[in-house]
């Protein structure tokens, strides 16, 4: 039979209900939950959007040609609204994973969080709220806009998302007041984390290491060869698209829009694979650390260990092949981020049996 995590021998540091308990299965319920939101994008939103991007693009080409400064000015107010829509939901998707690293590496530093039991687990349910208001409150901004609101720039769902960002900022304070005691006292608020040299967090530690180690290669070798050249390139295709539809000649200037789709195509591939290889290896590191705390059989914590990190590789290779494959290669990075979404819910489902809710009779783990 495969070996288990033993509750009663961690139960000291992973209480029922203690704030690193809330922080380390809301931390990854929001990574997976953003995962998921990104995953839905990229398949039916993102290339929708920058078909969207290039048609008002062109259309503004031909407007300014038939020298129609009126239907100029509301393309580009269209365009805004495409880029907003866009980027509004980008930012979602991060703020939400991010708020998960967050709530993750809190969780990590409880130990040294000189602060009363009551306090952090209030602490650490007002940072996983905030952590799921945010990413609410930004994707909404695009919908809601300035409707009924009582400020002229400000619309409801930005105060929503800037009421929860400010929820997270005081949380951190009052942890960062909790680990200013601890410098004064040098004694631990509870005790740390199980000691653990399972294949699972060596797995996870190395695997992470060397993610983040291929990110930065692929940084450094992205901004050597191509950044400044893609930036020079923008340059001068904005320009000759502007003076080629000035001078009327609307097939140059719709090649150029094409030439402009696919410079920033190139950089956004490059972009998002250098940024997500990297996340993915802080995120593997920090899941390293709750291993423990995975009531999940030796067995299928390898195996979802193994899920994870194969999907970790998979999303930002494939991504960075989309501009060689096309739609295959972005195929191939939505399975690789459904794999990391589905390891990650196994995580949780064996936080969760940690709490004794789920656990069999004996204690054992399926």
């Amino acid at each position: 039979m495969s070996a288990v995590a033993k509750p009663s021998s961690i139960h000291s540091t992973f209480a029922p209900m203690s704030a690193r308990r809330l922080l380390v299965f809301g931390g990854i319920a929001l990574v997976a939950a953003g995962m998921f939101f990104g995953d839905i994008f990229a398949v039916f939103i993102l290339h929708q959007n920058a078909g969207g991007q290039g048609a008002a693009l062109i259309a503004a080409n031909q407007a300014v040609a038939a020298g129609d400064e009126t239907a100029v000015s509301k393309i580009f107010g269209s365009l805004g609204s495409i880029l907003e829509d866009r980027g509004t939901k980008v930012d979602a998707h991060v703020h939400m994973i991010g708020a998960g690293y967050l709530a993750l590496m809190l969780a990590l530093v409880q130990p040294f969080v000189v602060l009363s039991i009551k306090t952090k687990k209030t602490l650490a349910a007002l940072f996983i709220t905030g952590g799921t208001l945010l990413p609410v409150g930004i994707f909404l901004i695009h919908y809601v806009g300035l409707a009924r609101s009582p400020f002229a720039a400000i619309g409801w769902a930005s105060i929503l998302a800037d009421s929860a960002g400010a929820l997270l900022i005081i949380v951190l304070i009052a942890e960062a007041w909790g680990f200013r005691r601890y410098l004064r006292t040098r004694e631990l608020a509870e005790p740390a984390l199980p000691d653990d040299n399972s294949w699972e967090r060596r797995a996870l530690l190395s695997g992470g290491a060397l993610l983040i180690l291929l990110g930065f290669l692929h940084g450094a070798w992205y901004a050597g060869e191509y950044l400044y050249q893609h930036e020079r390139m923008e340059t001068a295709i904005l320009q000759s698209m502007i003076s080629t539809a000035s001078a009327n000649d609307l097939n140059t200037a719709t090649a150029q829009v094409a030439n402009f789709g696919n410079l920033a195509g190139a950089r956004a591939v490059n972009i998002a694979a250098h940024s997500h290889i990297i996340e993915f290896g802080l995120l593997a590191m920090l899941l390293s650390f709750v291993q423990p705390y995975v009531f999940l059989s030796t067995r299928w914590k390898r195996r979802w260990t193994q899920v994870l990190l194969a999907g970790f590789l998979i999303l930002p290779v494939f991504v960075f092949l989309e501009l060689q494959f096309g739609l295959l290669a972005g195929g191939i990075a939505d399975i690789g981020g459904l794999m990391i979404i589905v390891a990650l819910v196994a995580m949780l489902v064996g936080i969760f049996r940690y709490t004794g809710r789920l656990d069999a009779p004996a204690g054992g783990a399926a």
